[in-house]
């Protein structure tokens, strides 16, 4: 598995009755999704957030008091598609993560599996 962190415009249709990404543009490269593996959404790591500490009021240098902390920024979700997907004339093949970050609008591509 490749991981990546690339950015991809995607278009949303319909593969095997399900409202999924349809095909997805990925380094210049236009790939058609064949079919869906696997769909899940996925939480941040809301732990590991430099702001948990001020919203449970503890730690950091002004003791936790630095500021409204949104709780919508800690539990932000990303709605991930693992798909088959297809390029040019030969139908080069792969399966891919493709994620969708709601609080940002951004599809990327995270890996690829070999």
């Amino acid at each position: 598995m490749r991981r990546y962190d690339d950015p991809v415009e995607v278009v949303r249709g319909h593969v095997a009755g399900l409202e999924a990404p349809a095909q997805f543009v990925w380094r210049e490269q236009l790939w058609r999704v064949c079919a869906v593996v696997s769909t899940w959404v996925e939480t941040g790591a809301w732990w590991e957030h430099r702001d948990v500490a001020s919203l449970l009021g503890v730690g950091g240098e002004d003791g936790g008091k630095s500021g409204a902390v949104s709780l919508a920024s800690l539990l932000a979700e990303k709605e991930m598609w693992r798909v088959e997907a297809g390029r040019g004339r030969l139908g080069t093949r792969a399966v891919v993560d493709l994620c969708f970050d709601w609080s940002s609008g951004i599809w990327r591509l995270v890996r690829c599996l070999d």
